[in-house]
């Protein structure tokens, strides 16, 4: 880990960036690539990653963004957290206008939402799948083009860390979007490339997050929380309910509790 560090600390942050988003696709990929292997996998294991997703979002929303978000904000009291608090409410208000504005289908395939659309349900899947990657993308790019704003090596640190993170729960994410198409009777290579597909937007925000943050300096408190309350939104929105659509289980439950510890320990005992 440490040798990663130090050669992320080398390069350019929006190279950091470039190289930490397409870091998270290809382990999407990674995941989309089971569908040559299998036609489907066993539900409950499913709910348990998906499970796991929500728990690293959650725990990296807080520790690798919202936490350095109010730890760099001038002030005492209402005056310092006041930042994260706006910039939260806006993430997560960005997502929202998404879902509305856009048409896409949730990964259940039962339920679409936004305007309605003629575009076939397997493109609204990987709309919707891309439209939850964007904060993740804006996350890693933000904390690596703040990389060069005053947070110092120790946020290379967490930078990497939120990367390696989103790319674990980006696994799943690739196997929930592959294996029903597989399952609707689309080619193995279709499924693949529809499910890695849903991914591409999180190298491409990554890169706009870190040049974001070298024009506007004064808003990187902001930019942190708003990327935390667009996770945190389709964490709720979509990961969890996603996890109980066959009634309610606590295998994914587990499985949350895991993700948050996991990515608790990783930027507490590295970041």
């Amino acid at each position: 880990m440490d040798s990663i560090i130090a050669y992320f600390s080398s390069i350019p942050p929006v190279q950091a960036a470039l190289y930490a988003g397409l870091f998270t696709w290809g382990v999407t990929a990674v995941g989309a690539a089971l569908v040559f292997f299998f036609r489907e996998v066993n539900r409950k294991f499913l709910n348990m990653m998906l499970g796991f997703t929500g728990g690293v979002m959650i725990a990296a929303s807080f520790w690798s963004l919202l936490q350095p978000a109010i730890d760099m904000s001038e002030g005492e009291g209402f005056v310092k957290v006041m930042p994260a608090a706006v910039g939260f409410v806006l993430g997560a208000l960005f997502i929202f206008g998404l879902d509305k504005l856009m048409p896409h289908l949730h990964l259940n395939f039962s339920k679409s939402e936004g305007p309605k659309s003629s575009l076939h349900r397997t493109t609204l899947l990987v709309i919707a799948i891309a439209l939850h990657n964007i904060p993740e993308g804006l996350a890693v790019g933000v904390l690596f083009g703040g990389v060069a704003y005053g947070l110092g090596d120790a946020s290379i640190a967490g930078a990497v860390l939120l990367a390696v993170g989103i790319g674990l729960q980006n696994f799943p994410e690739g196997i929930a979007v592959a294996m029903p198409l597989r399952r609707m009777g689309l080619s193995r290579w279709k499924s693949f490339t529809y499910g890695q597909l849903s991914a591409i937007v999180e190298p491409i925000f990554a890169v706009i997050g870190a040049v974001a943050v070298g024009f506007f300096v004064p808003i990187l408190p902001y930019a942190l929380a708003f990327a935390a309350g667009a996770m945190i939104f389709v964490v709720i929105e979509e990961v969890i309910p996603e996890t109980q659509a066959e009634g309610h289980s606590d295998v994914p439950i587990l499985g949350f509790v895991i993700g948050f510890v996991v990515m608790m320990v990783l930027d507490v005992a590295l970041g």
